[in-house]
């Protein structure tokens, strides 16, 4: 997962900490703060939907990482510790939303990834350029309460990627994240670390819920998303993700997502 950018993190972060409260339930003009990835580890008393025009973003939180292509977005709940970058030409569009406009909003929950269907992204597009005090009372009020139907509905998807808390486990997933195509077996990282592979296997299941194979081969599929937007060659994209053909390549990709990396990613989007 490389070629992460973020924009300027301190005017992100002074801007985030002077807006107090929001000036409407739902804040996201399309040159608002909302639009910006923030990388700094920060946190604020409101749920943030952020999804990619075009590009691909990432949310990172102590406990996993959350990819969003096209037509997929990140929901973080409110007062979630949490990190936002975003890859080579992307674009965001995100929404500040009240926690007591939306249930999912409250605070406590766990952060996801979702699907953003047309309706939605439109709803998103037209909202983003009504002012910031748009009219709660008339047609702007009606958008947004549809527009917040919507995102409660939002169908999730399973773009996220585990991340452990054993510092031994961490040490091999940013090795794994920096150098996807690494083909060390766990047995070859339980020897640097000086640690049985047994114990290592019991911790990934435990802190992750996946084998290390399982863990591995999800963290290289997201890591095949950036470049499988910009329009890379697939074949390319599969060698830089440590796969021995593109065959099985698009056989994990599909397994993965349902479809091939074609489907996923249609070129007249």
């Amino acid at each position: 997962m490389k070629h992460r950018q973020t924009d300027i993190p301190s005017t992100g972060i002074q801007e985030l900490q002077a807006l107090r409260t929001l000036p409407r339930p739902v804040y996201g003009h399309v040159h608002g703060l909302p639009n910006r990835a923030i990388g700094q580890r920060h946190r604020h008393p409101w749920a943030q939907f952020s999804y990619a025009v075009r590009g691909v973003l990432e949310v990172i939180t102590d406990s996993a990482r959350y990819m969003a292509p096209p037509l997929y977005a990140v929901w973080v709940p409110a007062g979630a510790p949490h990190a936002v970058h975003r890859f080579e030409g992307t674009e965001i569009r995100s929404l500040y939303v009240d926690p007591a406009a939306i249930a999912d909003a409250e605070a406590g929950g766990d952060c996801r990834v979702v699907t953003v269907t047309p309706l939605l992204r439109e709803l998103i597009r037209g909202f983003g350029e009504y002012p910031v005090e748009y009219d709660e009372a008339g047609e702007q009020g009606r958008l947004v309460a549809v527009l917040l139907d919507q995102l409660a509905r939002a169908p999730q998807a399973g773009l996220a990627l585990p991340w452990p808390g054993d510092a031994r486990l961490r040490r091999i997933c940013r090795e794994l994240e920096a150098h996807p195509d690494s083909a060390r077996t766990l047995s070859g990282h339980a020897a640097r670390l000086g640690v049985s592979e047994k114990t290592l296997s019991r911790l990934f299941l435990q802190q992750t819920g996946l084998s290390f194979r399982a863990w591995r081969q999800r963290l290289r599929i997201l890591a095949a998303l950036p470049m499988l937007e910009r329009g890379h060659r697939v074949t390319d994209v599969a060698v830089a993700c440590g796969y021995d053909s593109m065959s099985a390549f698009i056989a994990a990709f599909r397994w993965f997502t349902g479809v091939t990396p074609g489907e996923f990613f249609p070129r007249d989007q």
